[in-house]
């Protein structure tokens, strides 16, 4: 007669990842788990933040660069800002040019002194612009 073979003693740490206890086990699953489902949601908000934002601000009437402009334009109180596109490899961060335009209140908080844009603002206030732009160029004499 044959001899029945001796029974294989698995180790239930054997099939876990390195570092994690049998008693952990089950909790390090779920942490799995959960932080894929957080990542997975961070990754889908990012992918509609730009153009919920872009509608938000005017984009099919105005495009990026308008946008950018604009906002410029409003956050530092100067309507000769623009926004450089393409931005320059080499150049400063857009924050590190020396602006001293804005009307804030600095402090540890800062207080911004602009008003807080509504939907599809920026639209009216580009037209508005270009509306008072024109009417300069047209009341000054030409030499």
């Amino acid at each position: 007669m044959t001899a029945p073979a001796p029974t294989e003693g698995k180790d239930p740490a054997a099939a876990l990842e390195p570092g994690t206890t049998p008693y952990y086990a089950r909790m390090h699953k779920w942490i799995k788990r959960a932080v894929l489902v957080c990542l997975v949601a961070l990754v889908i908000e990012g992918a509609f933040t730009l153009p919920f934002m872009a509608v938000y601000y005017g984009y099919p009437t105005l495009s990026l660069t308008e946008i950018c402009s604009e906002l410029l334009k409003i956050r530092y109180s100067n309507d000769t800002l623009e926004c450089k596109y393409p931005y320059p490899p080499f150049g400063p961060p857009e924050g590190a040019e020396g602006k001293a335009t804005a009307q804030d209140v600095w402090g540890i908080q800062p207080i911004p002194k602009y008003h807080r844009l509504g939907f599809r603002e920026l639209v009216r206030i580009h037209n508005e612009r270009l509306a008072r732009q024109a009417v300069q160029q047209h009341a000054s004499p030409h030499p």
